[in-house]
């Protein structure tokens, strides 16, 4: 049975190309907002939700932490897309006759130079994929768009001009979610574990609650902290280890975790991605 990927955005989106490189044999379903992806899976119309987490050039994704726990959903799979940005146009439009590219507002400043270059001026877009449908839909000859190369080929535009980023790390982490975790060993890079906590209201909690890491070896790759409920006092932590919750070192290191925190709640257990590396 072919499984079916929500994500947000329009087909040709960054979140789209995740979904194809991740499970090329699935069929997407393309929503408005992260919120409506997270309900397309509760409510049955997705098998799995892609989410966006962070981006090696503009840090963590707004809200998403926030989201993650209240989802309901247990991560199962991660994966690293590099994000790549093409100048495309309708098919015969040479890039002389561009007056302007639209793009949504993040991607403008990664081609800035190119854009300059050009002497094109940058306008920013809701979505980069939208503007790339609407600009097949109009037909616009002094227009072109800043998008993925899935998105030309999705909305038939013609690549001017490949991979003009500026920098060559930019890159997103996404997170393959599911309403069923999987605990299994699988994939040949190891595991990761993700889970979020609060400390005990007591004196040097989370210095404490760390050090079971740091004394058992295992590595902590993110650690990030988010109030929660409205309050200035009231803070939530996300972290993200490499190893698996029945590893001897980690699993001591959870429970050392336990004894310090009023909450811990694992999110998901799921391998390496290998871009990692």
């Amino acid at each position: 049975m072919t499984q079916r990927i929500a994500f947000q955005g329009d087909l040709g989106a960054y979140s789209h190309q995740a979904c194809a490189e991740a499970r090329p044999d699935a069929e997407v379903l393309p929503c408005r907002t992260f919120e409506e992806v997270i309900r397309a899976v509760r409510d049955g119309r997705a098998d799995l939700a892609m989410l966006p987490v962070e981006n090696s050039t503009y840090g963590r994704v707004a809200d998403i932490h926030r989201l993650l726990p209240e989802s309901g959903l247990r991560i199962v799979d991660e994966a690293f897309v590099r994000v790549h940005i093409s100048l495309m146009a309708l098919p015969g439009v040479q890039i002389e006759a561009l007056k302007r590219v639209r793009a949504h507002l993040v991607l403008l400043p990664q081609a800035a130079a190119f854009l300059s270059e050009y002497g094109i001026e940058g306008v920013a877009a809701a979505d980069s994929a939208g503007a790339a449908a609407e600009l097949a839909k109009k037909g616009l000859t002094d227009e072109g768009v800043l998008a993925s190369d899935l998105a030309a080929e999705i909305y038939g535009l013609h690549i001017l001009a490949r991979h003009i980023e500026d920098h060559a790390h930019n890159t997103t982490r996404f997170l393959l979610m599911s309403p069923e975790p999987d605990t299994s060993r699988r994939g040949t890079h190891g595991m990761m574990t993700t889970f979020i906590f609060q400390v005990r209201n007591i004196p040097a909690a989370l210095y404490k609650a760390m050090g079971g890491f740091a004394t058992n070896g295992v590595n902590m790759t993110k650690l990030e902290s988010y109030m929660v409920g409205g309050s200035f006092t009231a803070t939530q932590f996300y972290a993200d280890i490499e190893g698996h919750p029945d590893d001897p070192e980690v699993r001591r290191a959870l429970e050392e975790l336990d004894y310090f925190t009023d909450m811990l709640e694992i999110l998901g257990v799921y391998p390496r991605d290998p871009k990692r590396d």
